[in-house]
Protein backbone atom coordinates (compact mmCIF):
# COMPACT_ATOMS: atom_id res chain seq x y z
CA UNK A 1 0.00 0.00 0.00
CA UNK A 2 1.13 3.61 -0.86
CA UNK A 3 1.73 5.42 2.35
CA UNK A 4 0.51 8.56 0.17
CA UNK A 5 -2.86 6.92 0.79
CA UNK A 6 -2.45 7.09 4.65
CA UNK A 7 -4.99 9.11 6.13
CA UNK A 8 -3.82 11.38 8.95
CA UNK A 9 -3.57 9.82 11.91
CA UNK A 10 -4.65 13.76 13.56
CA UNK A 11 -7.97 14.36 11.55
CA UNK A 12 -11.18 14.36 12.44
CA UNK A 13 -12.24 10.21 13.28
CA UNK A 14 -14.18 9.23 9.72
CA UNK A 15 -16.71 7.75 12.51
CA UNK A 16 -17.68 10.30 14.69
CA UNK A 17 -21.59 9.27 14.18
CA UNK A 18 -21.61 6.11 12.50
CA UNK A 19 -21.73 2.31 13.19
CA UNK A 20 -20.77 -0.38 11.17
CA UNK A 21 -23.94 -0.13 9.13
CA UNK A 22 -24.24 3.49 8.61
CA UNK A 23 -26.50 3.92 11.45
CA UNK A 24 -26.40 6.98 14.43
CA UNK A 25 -25.35 5.44 17.62
CA UNK A 26 -24.50 6.33 20.77
CA UNK A 27 -21.07 6.56 22.45
CA UNK A 28 -20.18 5.02 25.09
CA UNK A 29 -17.85 7.93 27.43
CA UNK A 30 -14.27 6.89 27.04
CA UNK A 31 -12.62 5.72 30.36
CA UNK A 32 -15.81 5.12 31.49
CA UNK A 33 -15.59 3.72 35.41
CA UNK A 34 -11.82 3.89 34.94
CA UNK A 35 -11.21 1.96 32.37
CA UNK A 36 -8.95 2.00 29.13
CA UNK A 37 -9.04 1.23 25.86
CA UNK A 38 -6.99 -1.65 24.82
CA UNK A 39 -5.85 -4.24 22.06
CA UNK A 40 -4.31 -7.51 22.96
CA UNK A 41 -2.85 -9.55 19.86
CA UNK A 42 -4.16 -13.13 19.74
CA UNK A 43 -2.47 -14.41 17.48
CA UNK A 44 1.67 -14.59 15.47
CA UNK A 45 4.51 -13.83 17.18
CA UNK A 46 3.15 -11.03 19.19
CA UNK A 47 0.62 -12.86 20.48
CA UNK A 48 -0.67 -11.50 24.38
CA UNK A 49 1.01 -8.25 23.38
CA UNK A 50 -1.07 -5.19 24.77
CA UNK A 51 -1.56 -2.13 23.38
CA UNK A 52 -3.07 1.21 25.11
CA UNK A 53 -5.82 3.15 22.44
CA UNK A 54 -5.24 6.54 24.18
CA UNK A 55 -5.14 9.67 22.15
CA UNK A 56 -3.18 9.44 18.60
CA UNK A 57 -4.54 6.59 16.93
CA UNK A 58 -3.22 3.29 16.85
CA UNK A 59 -1.09 2.66 13.66
CA UNK A 60 -0.76 -1.36 12.87
CA UNK A 61 1.04 -2.41 10.23
CA UNK A 62 4.69 -3.86 9.37
CA UNK A 63 6.25 -0.66 8.50
CA UNK A 64 8.84 0.30 11.35
CA UNK A 65 6.55 3.94 11.79
CA UNK A 66 3.84 1.76 13.00
CA UNK A 67 2.59 1.71 16.59
CA UNK A 68 2.17 -1.43 17.07
CA UNK A 69 3.98 -3.52 14.12
CA UNK A 70 3.01 -6.68 13.76
CA UNK A 71 5.51 -8.74 10.24
CA UNK A 72 3.00 -11.10 9.89
CA UNK A 73 2.45 -12.58 6.69
CA UNK A 74 -0.97 -10.92 4.82
CA UNK A 75 -0.47 -7.51 7.23
CA UNK A 76 0.59 -4.97 5.05
CA UNK A 77 3.05 -1.81 6.17
CA UNK A 78 0.16 0.57 6.98
CA UNK A 79 -2.80 -2.07 7.31
CA UNK A 80 -5.38 -0.33 9.91
CA UNK A 81 -5.93 2.51 12.53
CA UNK A 82 -7.56 1.98 16.02
CA UNK A 83 -8.42 5.10 17.72
CA UNK A 84 -11.42 6.94 19.70
CA UNK A 85 -13.88 9.58 18.20
CA UNK A 86 -14.40 13.22 19.62
CA UNK A 87 -17.40 12.05 21.09
CA UNK A 88 -15.48 8.96 22.83
CA UNK A 89 -16.28 5.92 21.35
CA UNK A 90 -13.65 3.56 19.28
CA UNK A 91 -13.70 2.97 15.67
CA UNK A 92 -11.45 0.84 13.61
CA UNK A 93 -10.35 1.80 10.13
CA UNK A 94 -8.80 -0.01 6.74
CA UNK A 95 -6.04 2.00 5.62
CA UNK A 96 -6.91 0.66 2.21
CA UNK A 97 -5.19 -2.75 2.88
CA UNK A 98 -4.27 -5.70 0.29
CA UNK A 99 -5.76 -8.33 2.14
CA UNK A 100 -8.38 -6.20 4.41
CA UNK A 101 -9.48 -5.30 8.01
CA UNK A 102 -12.35 -7.59 9.32
CA UNK A 103 -14.57 -6.96 12.55
CA UNK A 104 -16.23 -10.19 13.20
CA UNK A 105 -16.74 -12.13 10.14
CA UNK A 106 -17.64 -8.71 8.38
CA UNK A 107 -14.91 -6.78 6.15
CA UNK A 108 -15.09 -3.00 6.89
CA UNK A 109 -14.08 0.39 5.64
CA UNK A 110 -13.97 1.96 9.03
CA UNK A 111 -16.26 0.09 11.63
CA UNK A 112 -17.14 0.87 15.23
CA UNK A 113 -15.96 -0.77 17.92
CA UNK A 114 -17.73 -2.51 20.84
CA UNK A 115 -17.13 -3.87 24.19
CA UNK A 116 -15.28 -7.89 22.99
CA UNK A 117 -14.55 -7.04 19.42
CA UNK A 118 -12.36 -9.54 17.74
CA UNK A 119 -10.41 -7.78 14.60
CA UNK A 120 -8.82 -9.52 11.48
CA UNK A 121 -5.76 -8.43 9.51
CA UNK A 122 -5.70 -10.18 6.71
CA UNK A 123 -5.95 -13.88 6.74
CA UNK A 124 -3.91 -14.34 10.18
CA UNK A 125 -3.30 -11.93 12.48
CA UNK A 126 -6.28 -11.64 14.93
CA UNK A 127 -6.61 -9.17 17.81
CA UNK A 128 -9.35 -8.04 20.61
CA UNK A 129 -10.74 -5.08 21.46
CA UNK A 130 -11.79 -4.66 24.81
CA UNK A 131 -11.92 -1.99 28.23
CA UNK A 132 -9.24 -2.68 31.13
CA UNK A 133 -9.34 -1.23 34.55
CA UNK A 134 -5.94 -1.03 35.54
CA UNK A 135 -5.40 -3.93 37.95
CA UNK A 136 -6.06 -6.00 34.51
CA UNK A 137 -4.57 -4.12 32.19
CA UNK A 138 -1.19 -4.64 34.48
CA UNK A 139 -1.58 -8.39 35.05
CA UNK A 140 -2.00 -9.20 31.18
CA UNK A 141 1.24 -6.61 31.14
CA UNK A 142 3.27 -8.96 33.33
CA UNK A 143 2.06 -12.04 31.69
CA UNK A 144 3.11 -11.16 27.88
CA UNK A 145 6.45 -10.08 29.59
CA UNK A 146 6.97 -13.54 31.54
CA UNK A 147 6.15 -15.12 28.05
CA UNK A 148 8.70 -13.52 26.35
CA UNK A 149 11.26 -12.81 28.56
CA UNK A 150 14.11 -15.06 30.50
CA UNK A 151 13.15 -14.49 34.35
CA UNK A 152 16.80 -14.36 35.14
CA UNK A 153 18.43 -11.87 32.67
CA UNK A 154 15.09 -10.23 31.79
CA UNK A 155 16.39 -10.55 27.88
CA UNK A 156 13.40 -12.12 25.58
CA UNK A 157 13.50 -16.07 25.67
CA UNK A 158 14.51 -18.80 23.37
CA UNK A 159 10.87 -19.09 22.71
CA UNK A 160 10.58 -15.26 21.25
CA UNK A 161 13.16 -15.58 19.38
CA UNK A 162 12.13 -18.68 17.28
CA UNK A 163 9.39 -16.84 16.58
CA UNK A 164 10.86 -13.74 15.90
CA UNK A 165 13.68 -14.97 13.27
CA UNK A 166 10.96 -16.37 11.13
CA UNK A 167 9.49 -13.12 10.92
CA UNK A 168 12.46 -11.38 10.43
CA UNK A 169 13.51 -13.86 7.82
CA UNK A 170 10.52 -13.33 6.39
CA UNK A 171 10.90 -10.01 6.27
CA UNK A 172 14.11 -9.72 4.61
CA UNK A 173 13.51 -11.90 1.57
CA UNK A 174 10.46 -9.76 0.96
CA UNK A 175 12.30 -6.71 1.24
CA UNK A 176 15.70 -8.27 -0.22
CA UNK A 177 17.69 -7.37 2.70
CA UNK A 178 19.96 -9.26 4.77
CA UNK A 179 19.73 -9.97 8.20
CA UNK A 180 22.50 -11.65 10.79
CA UNK A 181 22.60 -14.26 13.98
CA UNK A 182 25.33 -14.02 16.32
CA UNK A 183 25.98 -16.76 18.51
CA UNK A 184 27.70 -15.76 21.72
CA UNK A 185 28.86 -18.11 24.67
CA UNK A 186 30.27 -17.12 27.71
CA UNK A 187 33.55 -18.73 28.21
CA UNK A 188 34.19 -20.04 31.65
CA UNK A 189 31.18 -19.94 33.54
CA UNK A 190 31.24 -23.29 35.23
CA UNK A 191 34.82 -22.08 37.20
CA UNK A 192 32.69 -19.15 38.16
CA UNK A 193 30.05 -21.14 39.75
CA UNK A 194 32.20 -23.65 40.73
CA UNK A 195 34.68 -21.22 42.63
CA UNK A 196 32.64 -18.44 43.93
CA UNK A 197 28.90 -20.69 43.56
CA UNK A 198 25.97 -20.17 41.49
CA UNK A 199 25.04 -16.45 42.54
CA UNK A 200 27.93 -15.53 41.23
CA UNK A 201 27.48 -17.29 37.77
CA UNK A 202 24.03 -15.51 38.00
CA UNK A 203 24.66 -12.01 38.64
CA UNK A 204 27.89 -12.20 35.76
CA UNK A 205 24.95 -13.38 33.22
CA UNK A 206 22.83 -10.49 34.58
CA UNK A 207 25.85 -8.23 33.69
CA UNK A 208 26.62 -9.73 30.81
CA UNK A 209 23.12 -9.55 29.24
CA UNK A 210 23.03 -5.90 30.32
CA UNK A 211 26.48 -5.20 28.92
CA UNK A 212 25.81 -6.94 25.74
CA UNK A 213 22.38 -4.49 25.49
CA UNK A 214 24.18 -1.71 25.69
CA UNK A 215 26.40 -2.95 23.24
CA UNK A 216 23.57 -3.90 19.65
CA UNK A 217 21.01 -1.34 18.23
CA UNK A 218 17.42 -1.10 19.91
CA UNK A 219 16.37 -2.41 16.99
CA UNK A 220 18.21 -5.89 17.03
CA UNK A 221 17.25 -8.65 19.69
CA UNK A 222 18.88 -10.58 22.34
CA UNK A 223 18.03 -13.16 23.60
CA UNK A 224 19.37 -15.81 26.08
CA UNK A 225 19.80 -18.97 23.88
CA UNK A 226 20.83 -21.46 26.82
CA UNK A 227 22.96 -21.43 30.27
CA UNK A 228 25.65 -19.41 29.51
CA UNK A 229 24.71 -18.71 25.65
CA UNK A 230 23.12 -15.35 24.16
CA UNK A 231 22.11 -15.03 20.83
CA UNK A 232 21.63 -11.69 18.90
CA UNK A 233 19.28 -11.12 15.88
CA UNK A 234 20.55 -8.31 13.78
CA UNK A 235 18.25 -7.01 10.91
CA UNK A 236 19.23 -5.50 7.95
CA UNK A 237 22.66 -6.16 8.81
CA UNK A 238 25.15 -8.22 6.39
CA UNK A 239 27.87 -11.12 7.70
CA UNK A 240 30.81 -7.99 7.04
CA UNK A 241 28.98 -5.25 9.73
CA UNK A 242 27.70 -8.39 11.85
CA UNK A 243 31.33 -9.42 12.17
CA UNK A 244 32.34 -5.63 13.56
CA UNK A 245 29.26 -5.95 15.91
CA UNK A 246 30.65 -9.15 17.17
CA UNK A 247 34.21 -7.85 18.22
CA UNK A 248 32.78 -5.04 19.78
CA UNK A 249 30.68 -7.54 21.84
CA UNK A 250 33.71 -9.84 22.60
CA UNK A 251 36.17 -6.10 23.42
CA UNK A 252 33.22 -5.37 25.60
CA UNK A 253 32.68 -8.49 27.53
CA UNK A 254 36.51 -8.94 27.70
CA UNK A 255 37.18 -5.65 29.66
CA UNK A 256 33.83 -5.50 31.77
CA UNK A 257 34.76 -5.52 35.74
CA UNK A 258 33.13 -8.19 37.44
CA UNK A 259 33.69 -8.09 41.16
CA UNK A 260 33.03 -11.74 43.04
CA UNK A 261 33.22 -12.86 46.84
CA UNK A 262 35.88 -12.03 49.09
CA UNK A 263 36.63 -8.81 46.81
CA UNK A 264 38.24 -10.45 43.78
CA UNK A 265 37.93 -9.83 40.60
CA UNK A 266 36.34 -12.18 37.61
CA UNK A 267 37.45 -11.52 33.77
CA UNK A 268 35.07 -13.39 31.34
CA UNK A 269 35.58 -13.78 27.56
CA UNK A 270 33.02 -14.52 25.22
CA UNK A 271 32.56 -16.56 21.68
CA UNK A 272 30.91 -15.46 18.71
CA UNK A 273 29.55 -16.94 16.07
CA UNK A 274 28.18 -15.04 12.72
CA UNK A 275 25.73 -16.23 9.92
CA UNK A 276 23.72 -14.10 7.46
CA UNK A 277 20.49 -15.21 5.47
CA UNK A 278 22.54 -15.19 2.22
CA UNK A 279 24.97 -17.75 3.57
CA UNK A 280 21.87 -20.37 3.68
CA UNK A 281 20.37 -22.18 1.07
CA UNK A 282 17.51 -21.29 -0.11
CA UNK A 283 16.13 -24.66 0.24
CA UNK A 284 17.11 -25.18 3.83
CA UNK A 285 14.53 -24.41 6.91
CA UNK A 286 16.75 -21.02 6.94
CA UNK A 287 16.32 -20.44 10.65
CA UNK A 288 17.70 -23.24 11.75
CA UNK A 289 19.92 -23.53 9.37
CA UNK A 290 21.25 -19.85 10.55
CA UNK A 291 20.84 -20.72 13.94
CA UNK A 292 23.01 -23.90 13.13
CA UNK A 293 25.70 -22.05 10.97
CA UNK A 294 26.15 -19.37 13.83
CA UNK A 295 26.87 -22.51 16.72
CA UNK A 296 29.18 -24.06 14.55
CA UNK A 297 31.04 -21.11 13.96
CA UNK A 298 31.17 -20.03 17.68
CA UNK A 299 32.18 -23.57 18.69
CA UNK A 300 35.39 -23.00 16.27
CA UNK A 301 35.68 -19.80 17.75
CA UNK A 302 35.55 -21.20 21.03
CA UNK A 303 38.39 -23.62 20.22
CA UNK A 304 40.55 -22.19 18.32
CA UNK A 305 41.87 -20.17 21.64
CA UNK A 306 42.25 -21.62 25.30
CA UNK A 307 40.94 -18.21 26.53
CA UNK A 308 38.27 -18.57 23.87
CA UNK A 309 38.71 -14.83 23.19
CA UNK A 310 39.26 -15.65 19.51
CA UNK A 311 36.40 -14.72 16.69
CA UNK A 312 36.35 -16.70 13.68
CA UNK A 313 33.55 -16.24 11.51
CA UNK A 314 34.81 -17.71 8.11
CA UNK A 315 34.53 -21.17 6.91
Amino acid sequence: MQTALIPDLETKCPLDDWDRSGTVVPLRPYAAGGTRATLMVLTGASAGQLVTVDGAAVLIGRAADANLIVDEAGVSSHHARVGCTAEGGFYVQDLESENGTFVGSQRIDVASLSEGDRIQLGPHLRMRFAMLDATEESLYRRLYESSVRDPLTQVFNRRYLAERLVAEIAHARRTKEEVAILMADLDRLKQVNDRFGHLAGDRALCLVASCLLGVIRVEDVLARYGGDEFVILARETDRAEATLLAERIRRAIETLPMGAAGGQRVRMTMSVGVASLLEVEPTDEPALALLALADERMYRAKRSRENGQFFAPTS
